[in-house]
């Protein structure tokens, strides 16, 4: 047997050593909460906000307040939003998100809590779930509190700017666009059709909170578990660094599926290094006592 056969059955083996004591983890505990992040959706072509080392990629995020406040704000991001919609709208579920599903229809997952925003895991028959920062899908009015699908107010904005219809960009994480175009002055911004109120997508922006009802059903469901799964998520931003937080300090169990650096490394019992999306159907087959590929 030559080094790189042997290298490889070893790499093999440390995987499948892995595998088993995520499965067993899983197998170990009766009430397990899941947490998910963007590292979960990448698979499904959407980008992740992190490199491996935690550290953001790009220019920053849209603040929501400056978005409320700023009318040339708006239009910079409705018009990155209407070039980069396509890729969001048109991405699916993948293995990870599947197998997700499988786990909870199988009795080994409680619970989801997601951090992400593009309707993932609903699609893929998760029940019990929580989107913590809101749903992109979905857009509310901030004068009435109409909520519209995004998909309708795409139509809209491809009517009303015809100059941007057609433009490719490169994706950025919850339907944006890497798109500066010289001069949006003559940029429609859509509007309320019930009131003419501003419109914002239905996420938690970076600078606002997440619902106080939200983050107390949360908390509540972290309370109830008695064990904790992150998937996908560097744990960077605190809305999610709590949960692992709330958890240790409780004494219970944390594992991970997340590729790069963790912000609760030091926190975390069993870490598998791996992309979700390889792991948890393997996890999945391994509990249902079938094949694992």
């Amino acid at each position: 047997m030559n080094s790189t056969t042997e290298q490889h059955d070893h790499v093999t083996d440390v995987t499948a050593d892995y595998l088993h004591r995520l499965a067993g983890f899983l197998d170990s505990h009766r009430r397990v909460l899941v947490l998910t992040g963007a590292g979960l959706s990448t698979a499904s072509g959407i980008p992740g906000y992190r490199d491996a080392e935690g550290i953001r990629r790009g220019r920053p995020p849209t603040e929501g307040p400056e978005f409320r406040r700023s009318d040339a704000l708006r239009r910079r991001y409705w018009a990155r939003s209407m070039v980069g919609w396509p890729v969001l709208a048109q991405a699916g579920p993948n293995d990870g998100h599947r197998a997700l599903a499988r786990l909870e229809r199988g009795g080994h997952v409680e619970r989801v809590i997601t951090q992400n925003v593009d309707g993932l895991h609903q699609r893929a028959g998760t029940h019990s779930l929580i989107e913590l920062h809101g749903n992109i899908h979905q857009v509310r009015c901030l004068a009435c509190g109409h909520v519209q699908p995004r998909a309708r107010v795409q139509e809209r904005l491809l009517h009303d700017n015809p100059a941007l219809a057609g433009v490719l960009a490169q994706p950025l994480p919850d339907g944006d666009a890497q798109l500066e175009p010289e001069s949006l002055d003559h940029f429609v911004v859509p509007d309320c059709d019930v009131c003419g109120g501003m419109l914002q997508p239905d996420v938690v922006f970076f600078g606002d909170n997440v619902p106080r009802d939200r983050t107390a059903q949360a908390l509540r469901w972290m309370d109830e578990a008695d064990a904790l799964l992150v998937v996908g998520s560097s744990l960077m931003v605190f809305s999610g660094f709590r949960f692992a937080k709330s958890a240790a300090a409780a004494g219970k169990p944390i594992a991970a599926v997340n590729v790069g650096k963790t912000r609760a490394d030091d926190l975390i019992g069993l870490k598998v290094a791996l992309p979700a999306q390889q792991v948890l159907p393997r996890v999945a087959a391994l509990l249902e006592g079938g094949p694992v590929s």
